[in-house]
């Protein structure tokens, strides 16, 4: 056991001018403070206090002298002209050194701040400091520091050396061995003055008397108790679970995959199918010619009307299968540019009743190249907005190490392993799932778009009548989005606080945008926006995102600004939905024209046809997205929520989720099928959704406090030892990605044997 001693000194001098210096001299260090001892807070606060209580450094036992001998001077000194009374005591602490796995309780004030020592176990490489108060305030602060004298115990020096937290009910430091070649540290705990660091006001009782004195005022009780780490074969065991419990993923996908070869190959050898089913493109060798009943609700145009819009687009047919690939020099806009193109698509896309095969007319060459942009220009963002984060998170990273400011950084501190220079490990290794499960999507991707190119070289160039366009670029971009999300969430979490909380939320803005173009893509491919296009507005939704974190806290014109953004940019997507991109508002040159023609728009489609739109689908649609659009643009005008980048994510995750449910229920409404691979695909979707979104909403840090607030909501570790609630949330959150793309590539499996003007737009 290493002693210590105390000293505590009072005077009943509340003369400023004339202090008393009390200087303490020992063998390797003077330690010296004045009373009363004045502390500054904002706009030059003093807070004074005529009570002083400080703990001497522990000398180092030598042969010269035992374990409990310490020869300490004491000075006394003052200027006063007058006799000034004062208390001196020095007294022995028993309890200095703190032990393993048991709690140890104290109080500590601004002016009589403690500090206690910890040896490291012989069989202990890592231990957690685990602080707990029943009170919020007084703030303190937690400090970790090398045995060294003099210690930093006061609130104006404490941040000198060592590892340090603000704190109010809670802390939680973790420190290693090899941190400290002396195999010990001091554990420091200081009161503040003030409250402000944590959150709390400045007492208004102090700008009436601002020299008043506090004493014992803003006491502190706390307890401190100092528990083992994980092992390393913890670390191991965690990222063993991790790896193989997406990989499993791929195992499940082989043996889908080679269930699906043998039901095919079995097929085929009846003579009943094509080497080809399921992947993509028809199998039938006579494929059926109808899948819509008589009656239905896209029934009330016959096949003549939509074949013969068909055979508009024989010229686009006449390129055998065999050259189709990306080397065409054809563009197109050869096609578009052209004045009877323009009027056919005036003709076929303003039609009450809308088959597929009136949006799939062009070259299906060229527009499979327009969607391959998608994939390569996403590569090339991913790779310039990639660098910089992962170079800023870095420097983050060093910045909380230099330093030892742990406020820097908002991690569940309870829960935080730390490996090399990364204070928080489990969290980045837990997006590990994003990483593998985008790639084996992009597997299985590639497996359909080879299979889909071999079967459209065996078939003849009329077949490609049937079956829903295959498109692959937005799947290709899909899966690199899911893994670009895995790799920014990875860096948000290596110093996760209120300014890069945008890098975890960017590419979630990607996933669900490119989702829902992909879910329009669909049945209309041919007026899909293109990739400059689509890169261009996420690229406003981002600098958008931007500006919220800096001006979104309190400034009232920029959520009015949003607001109007947002309402206007709904009402331009709605009218280019409703139309089918076909809405121009032109007329004379004059700028009345221009109105006049919008007028008349609105009159005819919207008041004249109120009780019947001519599009009543899509109007329902669009008047429900409207609506919940216009919420979230008055629920931010009203309450003005300070996480600016989760309000743009929850509006683009609604708006993707009333579209799906929009497509299924009008698929369902067409007498189209699920099939049982993208049934389960939705099933699992939604199971796994549910439980990753009651794990994310358990909340564990919030930088949308302070730190020392934040760390109230720290807890404790729930799945190995070494992953918390928020690294499940990763886990599943994967998966529940992974199976919605499966949705949207399986989805319309069931109408590849069908003609494409049999099949209806929605």
């Amino acid at each position: 056991q290493v002693d210590a001693v105390r000293v505590y000194v009072n005077s009943s001098s509340e003369n400023l001018q004339y202090p008393v210096l009390f200087v303490v001299r020992q063998q390797k260090g003077v330690l010296s403070w004045q009373v009363p001892l004045i502390f500054r807070g904002l706009y030059q606060r003093t807070y004074n206090y005529q009570e002083v209580s400080r703990t001497l450094c522990p000398s180092e036992q030598t042969p010269e002298t035992g374990p409990s001998d310490q020869i300490v001077f004491v000075d006394v000194a003052s200027m006063a002209p007058f006799n000034i009374t004062y208390e001196l005591l020095v007294t022995r602490l028993e309890n200095f050194q703190l032990e393993t796995n048991k709690a140890f309780n104290f109080t500590a004030s601004p002016s009589q701040p403690q500090y206690f020592l910890y040896k490291f176990p012989q069989d202990i490489d890592s231990v957690i400091i685990k602080v707990v108060s029943d009170a919020v305030y007084p703030c303190s602060v937690v400090s970790v520091q090398d045995i060294v004298c003099p210690v930093y115990d006061l609130d104006h020096n404490v941040e000198f050396n060592g590892v340090y937290q603000s704190m109010t009910k809670q802390a939680a430091i973790t420190v290693q061995r090899k941190d400290f070649p002396g195999e010990q540290f001091f554990v420091v705990f200081v009161i503040k003055p003030e409250d402000y660091a944590c959150g709390g006001s400045v007492p208004s009782s102090i700008h009436g008397n601002v020299n008043r004195t506090w004493n014992l005022q803003r006491t502190k009780n706390l307890q401190v108790t100092i528990v083992p780490s994980i092992k390393k074969s913890v670390y191991v065991q965690a990222m063993f679970f991790s790896f193989l419990s997406f990989l499993s993923f791929y195992l499940g996908s082989v043996v889908v995959a080679f269930v699906h070869y043998i039901r095919v190959r079995r097929k085929a050898s009846a003579g009943r199918l094509s080497p080809e089913d399921g992947s993509g493109i028809m199998t039938s060798s006579h494929p059926i010619t109808a899948s819509t009943p008589e009656g239905s609700s896209y029934g009330a145009i016959d096949e003549s009307s939509s074949s013969g819009g068909h055979r508009l687009s024989s010229p686009e047919r006449r390129p055998p299968a065999g050259y189709d690939t990306d080397s065409s020099v054809e563009e197109e806009s050869d096609f578009d540019t052209m004045p009877e193109i323009e009027s056919d698509k005036n003709v076929i896309r303003t039609k009450v009743f809308l088959y597929l095969s009136d949006l799939s007319r062009k070259d299906r060459r060229i527009v499979s190249k327009k969607y391959k942009i998608y994939f390569w220009n996403i590569i090339t963002i991913a790779v310039f907005y990639a660098l910089p984060v992962i170079q800023l998170v870095i420097t983050y990273q060093t910045v909380v190490n230099v330093t030892g400011n742990q406020d820097i950084c908002y991690y569940n501190f309870l829960c935080a392993h730390p490996l090399g220079v990364l204070s928080a490990f489990n969290n980045i290794l837990s997006n590990v799932g994003h990483m593998l499960l985008g790639f084996l999507f992009l597997l299985i991707v590639l497996r359909r778009d080879i299979i889909h190119r071999r079967a459209m070289e065996m078939k003849d160039v009329h077949t490609l009548d049937y079956g829903i366009p295959k498109h692959f670029g937005l799947f290709y971009a899909m899966g690199i989005a899911l893994m670009m999300e895995g790799v920014l969430s990875a860096c948000y979490h290596v110093c996760p606080n209120y300014s890069n909380f945008q890098f975890d939320t960017s590419f979630m803005y990607m996933i669900a945008g490119l989702c829902m173009l992909k879910l329009y893509q669909t049945r209309h491919p041919d007026i899909n926006a293109s990739a400059y296009s689509a890169y261009a507005s996420f690229a406003v939704v981002i600098c958008l995102a931007v500006l919220g974190v800096v001006f979104g806290k309190n400034d009232m014109w920029f959520w009015v600004i949003f607001s109007m953004i947002h309402v206007l940019a709904s009402l331009a997507l709605s009218t280019q939905i409703y139309y089918m991109g076909r809405f121009k508002i032109d007329g004379p040159d004059s700028d009345l024209g221009i109105f006049r023609r919008a007028a008349m728009v609105l009159y005819t489609d919207c008041i004249q046809q109120c009780s019947r739109p001519m599009y009543m689908d899509r109007m329902v649609l669009l008047i429900v997205g409207n609506l919940v659009n216009w919420s979230f643009a008055i629920f931010g005008l009203v309450y003005r929520p300070r996480d600016f980048a989760s309000y743009i994510l929850g509006i683009f995750i609604c708006n993707l989720l009333l579209y799906l449910a929009f497509y299924i229920i009008m698929k369902l409404r067409s007498s189209e099928k699920i099939l049982p691979i993208p049934l389960f695909c939705i099933v699992a979707t939604a199971v796994v959704w549910a439980a990753a979104l009651y794990f994310f909403f358990q909340t564990l840090s919030s930088w949308e406090e302070t730190p020392a607030e934040s760390r109230e909501k720290n807890r404790p570790c729930i799945l190995l030892g070494f992953f918390d609630d928020h690294d499940v949330w990763h886990f599943l959150s994967a998966a529940a990605l992974f199976f919605s793309f499966l949705v949207l590539l399986t989805l319309d499996d069931d109408l590849d044997m069908v003609r494409r003007d049999k099949i209806p737009v929605f």
